[in-house]
C-alpha cells in the first residue's frame, strides 16, 4: 500500500514535521517552517521526500524502487 505522508526532517536545523505528499509527482523544493531553509532533492533522488522524508515519495514506492 502506497504510503501519502512522510516526516520531514531538516537537514539544517533537525526541525521534523508531517507532510502530505502529492500521489502522481514529485515535490522538488520544501521551506522548512521552523528555520525557513528551502530544501531541494540531493543528487539521484528525485524529491525531497527521498531526501529527507521517512519515506520515499509515491512515484517511487510504486516504481518498486523504494528504499
Amino acid at each position: 500500500m502506497t504510503q501519502t505522508h512522510a516526516t520531514i526532517t531538516c537537514p539544517y536545523c533537525g526541525f521534523q514535521k508531517e507532510e502530505a505528499m502529492p500521489v502522481d509527482a514529485c515535490q522538488r523544493f520544501y521551506r522548512c517552517t521552523n528555520c525557513d531553509a528551502v530544501l531541494k532533492p540531493k543528487p539521484g533522488d528525485c524529491c525531497v521526500f527521498c531526501s529527507y522524508g521517512s519515506v520515499p515519495c509515491p512515484p517511487k514506492q510504486n516504481d518498486g524502487r523504494a528504499r
